[in-house]
């Protein structure tokens, strides 16, 4: 009963010297082990807070607090980049099962004929290759929390695999001949807009609905500028603590230019901007210049996905075209006319630029 409520360990009367000081070695063992693992988790990003103090963000923030400490299956929707996993993290972390594993699973990243091992796991001999046992991300998520990213990639068979695991609370590894209880807390992750996968038969409505239980949506970063900032500064203190290279110093006109980009790439783009811009301007003072040549090199949408108002007008020839002159005029002005600087803030060779200046009818 003592160890179901949290005790170490428990000792026997009469106490033998040697016991309690294994008892105390181990202890001590473990609570640094604990610490090496959480320093470690906060260095991958795992246990970095959601940075941005706009209202979307406090809303989320909000809602994973109440919903964390309950036992509820949550389904995080959002584009890619936009931080789902750390919102499955902060779910796990707030949790009950916080002392337990937090274990991902990228659904799109599994082989179909592997996506059964990997779920549950396999007998030795289960399959050719299964050379031993190997546990499946359920068992090893046994009292924690199980995060199954880009869920609207499974297969119809794996889901329905998945819906029956959910319905019976156990599984059975491949090969096996008997069910193996689990507990563990769902948390489910897409980009996808799985209502109209469901309509449209790719993604089953019973285990939509199993997983569906409190959805959270994670806002684009498009939407939320005045988090920019923030998060700029929380990407230039982590990058500092890790290589120890003295970030570049962001003046005014260089923070409105990023906070005025579409991140397309949302917050992960943004990082990597933020590493790119401290590696090429280390200790500098940057503006609106500098800012806009390294984002030059990230893809950038045209106008008309930007939503300023501008449709689709003609074929796509020509207007990856004009995209195209825009983004090498645009470079040609910020060099002032050279084109080996222009082409230098393109990332590609002079050769390559003039031929295009010239296909493009580009005057300089």
């Amino acid at each position: 009963r003592a160890t179901k409520l949290g005790a170490f360990h428990f000792l026997e009367k009469p106490l033998a010297p040697e016991a309690v000081l294994l008892a105390l070695r181990s202890a001590l063992e473990l609570r640094q082990t604990r610490e090496v693992n959480r320093s470690l988790r906060e260095q991958l990003g795992e246990d970095d807070p959601m940075v941005g103090d706009s209202e979307r963000m406090r809303e989320v923030r909000d809602l994973i607090a109440r919903v964390a400490p309950t036992e509820a299956r949550v389904l995080i929707t959002g584009e890619s980049g936009t931080g789902k996993e750390l919102a499955a993290a902060a779910l796990h972390r707030l949790s009950g099962r916080a002392l337990g594993p937090f274990i991902r699973l990228n659904c799109a990243a599994i082989p179909r004929d592997l996506v059964e091992s990997e779920l549950f796991g396999h007998e030795k001999g289960a399959f050719t290759g299964a050379s031993e046992r190997r546990r499946g991300r359920f068992e090893l998520a046994d009292g924690g929390t199980l995060l199954l990213d880009e869920i609207g990639d499974l297969s119809a068979e794996a889901q329905a695999k998945l819906l029956r695991a959910l319905e019976a609370g156990e599984i059975e590894r491949v090969g096996g001949d008997r069910p193996i209880r689990i507990d563990v807390r769902i948390v489910a992750s897409t980009n996808r807009d799985l209502k109209a996968d469901v309509a449209a038969g790719r993604f089953r409505e019973d285990l939509f609905y199993r997983l569906h239980v409190i959805p959270i949506h994670m806002p684009p970063l498009r939407e939320r500028p005045g988090d920019v900032a923030q998060l700029v500064s929380n990407f230039m203190e982590r990058h500092r603590s890790r290589t120890a290279m003295i970030p570049p110093r962001i003046g005014p006109a260089a923070m409105e230019a990023l906070a005025g980009h579409p991140w397309p790439g949302n917050v992960r783009e943004l990082a990597n901007i933020v590493e790119r811009l401290i590696i090429l301007h280390a200790g500098a003072d940057l503006g609106a210049a500098e800012v806009r040549s390294v984002l030059l090199g990230s893809p950038t949408p045209p106008a008309a996905a930007r939503g300023n108002g501008v449709s689709p007008d003609g074929s796509l020839t020509s207007m990856l075209d004009d995209f195209e002159r825009g983004l090498i005029q645009a470079a040609l002005d910020q060099a002032e006319g050279s084109v080996t600087e222009a082409a230098r803030r393109l990332q590609t060779d002079r050769a390559n630029l003039y031929r295009r200046i010239r296909r493009l009818e580009l005057g300089r």
